[in-house]
Formats: structure tokens, C-alpha cells, sequence
């Protein structure tokens, strides 16, 4: 018996000296098991002299210049000329006849109105995008190129609608944005490429601050929020990643008369690339259209529907639109187009507008808390909807 416990014996004695070991190191080092702990979850990488260091943590590159040689041949500036006519008003010399007559219009004066802003180069054959409120009602567009060349631009469409404008350059083969085939994250590096005040290409650094901003600038409305420094002239540049990859096109800022500073907005290039395929194309976009008119949702205690209720409720239809011939009806309240829900107005006109006229489209909801569903064959939404008894802006 005794000679069966021996080896039981042995490893008993090994174990009651390892731990009168480890009591004396712990009184001799305290902090012994938090090194070793910290060793074994951080391993070290050994250097060439056979010295242990620890893996150095990510960091961000020290230069972005790389990113910006990719993209800032792309991105040109935009000079539009105009002829305004105006009067001057003549003012008399007598304080009496200033006070009986005011004033008379003088002779109609012309007088050259010049815009500034910017613009990206899509394809090697001379398509460019800009802002449409930087060459609305120009009489001569040029558009100069990173390398300083100048070229005369004709206007190729503008969509009003999203505020971009498609022109077309011919001075031979062209360098070309590339485009981010993934959405921007909040939080994302991103750098602004543009002509601010005219004093030539310029760039700038800050983060996506936002998403899915809406201004009520224009109908249709989906910015990202940036405090990279966006200024007047580089409307129609380029928001980049790092990588030198096409995010957004530069388009409006906050408002400086009320204290803002580092809030600038920029159209997604997802959106920006449809527009800009649709006018070479078709000359125009081609939106799909309901006739509605929509708002958020109100909701009541009868209409059956929880306090955090999604959907949009249509404030007017437009006679013999779609919707008016599907039976949708003002007070309806909208809670699927298809089979996806409609979080908001917002959603609802986007989604609207991606469909092609002529296609038919489910549509469900509630009418006075009772669900209903129809069917209606979207048309292809003009540039200026026919009137309804409201006036707000056409869905």
C-alpha cells in the first residue's frame, strides 16, 4: 500500500515547494504577477539585436499627399460669366422732391457677374460635375484644369432638383476621379478639394461629421455633415477619403452669420454618380413619381398607431396623378412602399424617385387606423408637378 502512494508522495512534496516558492517571490516582487500577466497578453516582437520590444499601436499617416496627388488632378476650377441688366435709380439733389417722388429709374446698365466654384472630372472624355447653383444663368463657362489649362465648357443637363449640373470639356484624354465604392462612417478622415474665394486649389482636412443631413434646400436631400473648411467657390469639389477616393461633392455650409464654424455639407457620390449618368444619358433625371404630398406623422389617439410611429402621411394628392388614380387619398398615412417600411418623408421621396416610371408599386398604410393597400403605376415626375390646393414643394 504504502509502495502505491510513493509517487502520489512525490508530486505532493513538488507542489508544497512550488507554492512556498511563489509565497516568497510575491513577497520579495509585488507586482511579479501583474508583469507576467502583461507579458503573456501583449507578445513582444524580438528586434534584430535579439532585444524584446512591444509592437508599436496604429497610428494615422503622417502625410495625406498621396491621397491628394491621386485626386486633385481630377478636380478643376469653374469660372461662369453672366450679363446682369439692371437700373440705377437717380436720386434727386432736393430734399423735397426726394421726399415727394423717391426716385427714378435711370438708363438699363449690363454689367459682368462673374460665380466661382469647382468641379470633378468623371470620365477621360471631358464629363464634369459641379454644383448647378455655380453656373445657373452663366453666358460663358470655363473650367480650369490642374495643370493650368483652360477649356470652355458646354452644359450638358442640370438637375435643380439635387442642385448638380453635368458639363462637357474637349482638350483630349483626362485624368478621372475614383470613386469610394463603400459609405462613408462617421468619423471617417476625409479631405475637401476645391477653389475657395478663387485663389486656386486648395485643400482641406476634417472628419464625416454627420449623415443624411436635410437642409430643405431642395427636394430631394441627403448630405454628409463635414467640419473639413468648405468655403464660397468650392462648391462642386471633391470630399475624398484617404485613400484619394470620390466621397461627395462640396455644396453648401452653415451660415456663418449665426456663429457656425466647421459645418459644411456635401452630396454622396452615390447619388451624385446617378445624377451625372441619367443627364448624359437622357439629358435629364428620370425619377419615378407618386403625385403626393407628404409629412411626417402626427400621430393621434384614435389612429391605432405607438408613440414612436414611422411612416409619412399625405397632406395632398395631385389630381390624376398616380395616386389620385390608385385611390391615396389625404390623411393617409404611408407605412410601406413594396415590402420596405417608410421611416419618414425623406425616405419616401428618395425611394420614390429611384423606381422607374411605369412600374407598379404596392403601397400600405392607414386610413383612419384601418389598414389598406394599393396599387399604383408610378409616372415619370415633371420638372414643374401640376398645382394641388397646397403650396408646399412637389414630393
Amino acid at each position: 500500500m504504502l509502495h502505491k502512494l510513493r509517487p502520489l508522495w512525490f508530486v505532493l512534496q513538488f507542489v508544497v515547494a512550488g507554492l512556498a516558492i511563489a509565497f516568497l517571490v510575491s513577497l520579495a516582487w509585488p507586482q511579479a504577477g501583474i508583469h507576467l500577466r502583461g507579458r503573456l497578453a501583449h507578445p513582444t516582437a524580438t528586434t534584430a539585436g535579439g532585444h524584446a520590444e512591444s509592437a508599436p499601436p496604429a497610428t494615422s499617416p503622417a502625410s495625406y499627399a498621396p491621397a491628394v496627388a491621386k485626386a486633385a488632378p481630377a478636380v478643376v476650377n469653374i469660372y461662369a460669366d453672366k450679363i446682369v441688366t439692371e437700373r440705377q435709380i437717380q436720386v434727386f439733389s432736393d430734399p423735397l422732391l426726394q421726399r415727394m417722388l423717391g426716385g427714378i429709374a435711370g438708363p438699363a446698365m449690363k454689367r459682368r457677374e462673374q460665380s466661382l466654384g469647382s468641379g470633378v472630372i468623371f470620365t477621360p472624355d471631358g464629363y464634369v460635375l459641379t454644383n448647378n447653383h455655380v453656373i445657373a444663368g452663366a453666358d460663358d463657362i470655363q473650367v480650369m484644369l490642374h495643370d493650368g489649362r483652360v477649356a470652355h465648357a458646354n452644359v450638358i443637363g442640370t438637375d435643380p432638383d439635387t442642385d448638380l449640373a453635368v458639363l462637357k470639356i474637349d482638350v483630349g484624354t483626362l485624368p478621372t476621379i475614383q470613386v469610394d465604392p463603400n459609405p462613408p462612417r462617421v468619423g471617417d478622415v476625409v479631405l475637401a478639394i476645391g477653389n475657395p474665394f478663387g485663389i486656386g486649389q486648395t485643400v482641406t482636412m476634417g472628419i464625416v461629421s454627420a449623415l443624411q443631413r436635410q437642409l430643405s434646400l431642395s427636394p430631394y436631400e441627403d448630405f454628409i455633415q463635414t467640419d473639413a473648411a468648405i468655403n464660397s467657390g468650392n462648391s462642386g469639389g471633391a470630399l475624398v477619403n484617404t485613400e484619394g477616393q470620390l466621397v461627395g461633392i462640396n455644396t453648401a455650409m452653415l451660415n456663418r452669420g449665426v456663429g457656425a464654424h466647421g459645418i459644411g455639407f456635401a452630396i454622396p457620390v452615390r447619388t451624385a454618380k446617378r445624377v451625372l449618368e441619367q443627364i448624359v444619358e437622357h439629358g435629364h433625371v428620370v425619377r419615378g413619381w407618386l403625385g403626393v404630398e407628404v409629412g411626417n406623422v402626427v400621430v393621434a389617439a384614435n389612429s391605432g398607431l405607438p408613440a414612436a410611429a414611422r411612416g409619412a402621411t399625405v397632406l395632398d394628392v395631385y389630381p390624376g396623378g398616380p395616386a389620385a388614380q390608385a385611390g391615396i387619398q389625404p390623411g393617409d398615412i404611408l407605412l410601406k412602399l413594396g415590402r420596405q417600411p417608410i421611416t419618414d418623408p425623406f425616405d419616401f421621396r428618395t425611394r420614390a424617385a429611384e423606381l422607374r416610371p411605369g412600374s407598379t408599386i404596392e403601397v400600405s398604410g392607414l386610413r383612419a387606423g384601418m389598414p389598406f393597400h394599393l396599387s399604383a403605376i408610378l409616372a415619370q415626375r415633371p420638372s414643374a408637378p401640376p398645382p394641388t390646393g397646397a403650396a408646399p414643394a412637389p414630393q
